[in-house]
């Protein structure tokens, strides 16, 4: 089971890679390809741009051509656009190698934690969903590390940044060919046999036959409704609240500072190196924090700790813009940060993903999935766009104050509209969000 879900995850891997990468190349690039601010904005989140179209088109062809298929594709065009971006000549070439890297992102930022909840025991759901955020993690932190120690190549040396993507490429892909297809896509498709063998090999402590025959009623439910509309009830309120989680998991900022943190902390006052250098303890203190997120979400369950989340985080936020607009010594604003990501981790980091893959019915679960991340992909290619122009219009602490006042409102919608998946089923929940008492 953990080789399925450690597999499947690898695709968070590059996700986070590619998130971090641009951070330490932004200054290079500018001046490379002289890019004024808006263009720069357009270079980061154009890869972004690009998500939002793989998380939305992922959908249908994963139910028609299978999930972990849809996730080589992914592998594949995550590949070429890291060799792609190293190589490009002129401002428009690059900006179009990182669009074809975010569709391999998108697609796996839907395709990968679907794959792994349709996989999982319900009773490990949580634990092996989230190795998506840790491999997310995992690969923010190799990114920071491997640009800290490719700076001194000279000029060139965003160029290698951007090639060293390729390696968990090529391993992402050839480990796909190693695991088995989702026990719920094979019963789709009519693999009833197939389905048996993964369900036994995946879920050897509950009865195969009866793990079968739960997927079956349910696929069999969803085959009814074949031509549901996700704009309509029932199911209008659940897609509309997932689309909203999405959107605030962004809006807590965590993506401008990992695009952008040696810009931060060089507006802080600190040197390039020094800058590089604390991305590094960043993404460090990010990778400790996401395994204790990971012992707590099966435990603890998602609700409560998104709601811990929305309390903690506006917190350093605050503290962080403060800071900043009061002129504190840079060290302070790191440990604000440090803070901010601590809570981040074990919070909405470590829960959006498992979020997203079990709140909704089995009937609606691809197209709403996708859904979801759509919105969340639209607001973090927003916030990675708008961010270098704000910066340069209102300065870095009144766009943390906005990201804490958002994070904080985030408690109350989480209180009022999510309900506990923790160690339930994916038919149980399904049964509970459906019933207007499980508001």
């Amino acid at each position: 089971m953990i080789r399925f879900a450690f597999t499947a995850a690898l695709g968070g891997l590059l996700f986070g890679f590619d998130t971090a990468v641009i951070s330490g190349t932004t200054e290079m690039i500018q001046s490379v390809f002289r890019m004024t601010d808006a263009q720069l904005g357009w270079a980061v989140s154009s890869a972004l741009v690009g998500c939002v179209v793989g998380a939305v088109g992922i959908g249908r062809p994963g139910d028609r051509y299978g999930r972990r298929n849809m996730l080589v594709v992914t592998a594949v065009l995550l590949f070429a656009s890291a060799v792609w971006t190293g190589a490009a000549r002129s401002y428009t070439e690059f900006w179009m190698a990182r669009v074809l890297g975010g569709f391999g992102v998108g697609g796996a930022s839907v395709m990968a934690p679907m794959y792994i909840a349709e996989i999982a025991p319900a009773r490990r759901r949580g634990l092996l969903v989230s190795t998506a955020q840790l491999a997310i993690v995992l690969g923010i932190v190799s990114a920071f590390f491997s640009n800290y120690l490719l700076a001194s190549i000279g000029e060139a040396s965003w160029r290698f940044m951007f090639w060293a993507e390729g390696i968990p490429a090529v391993v992402y892909f050839a480990m796909l060919f190693f695991v088995d297809e989702s026990p719920r896509w094979l019963v789709r498709v009519g693999r009833k046999e197939e389905a048996l063998a993964v369900i036994r090999e995946t879920n050897p402590e509950e009865d195969p036959e009866q793990v079968l025959h739960e997927i079956t009623l349910s696929l069999a439910d969803e085959e009814a409704s074949k031509h549901v509309r996700l704009f309509h009830a029932p199911y209008l309120r659940l897609v509309l609240i997932g689309m909203v989680v999405g959107v605030l998991n962004q809006c807590t900022g965590i993506n401008a500072i990992m695009y952008y943190a040696p810009m931060i902390f060089k507006a802080a006052g600190f040197g390039q190196d020094s800058a590089l250098l604390q991305t590094v303890v960043i993404g460090t203190t990010n990778l400790v924090f996401t395994f204790v997120g990971m012992a707590v979400i099966d435990k603890v369950g998602r609700k409560k700790l998104l709601m811990l989340g929305g309390i903690a985080m506006p917190v350093f936020l605050g503290l962080f813009a403060y800071g900043y607009i009061r002129e504190i010594p840079g060290y302070f604003l790191v440990a604000c940060t440090l803070a901010y990501v601590m809570f981040f981790c074990t919070t909405q980091g470590i829960v959006i993903w498992v979020i997203l893959s079990e709140m909704f019915p089995n009937r609606i679960r691809a197209r709403a999935s996708a859904l979801a991340s759509f919105a969340l992909w639209v607001a973090c290619a927003l916030n990675a766009f708008l961010f270098p122009v704000l910066k340069a219009k209102i300065d870095i602490g009144p766009i943390f104050i906005f990201y804490a006042l958002v994070t904080f409102a985030s408690f109350f919608f989480f209180w009022k509209y999510l309900v506990e998946t923790k160690g339930r089923t994916l038919e149980e929940i399904e049964a509970l969000v459906l019933d207007a008492r499980g508001k």
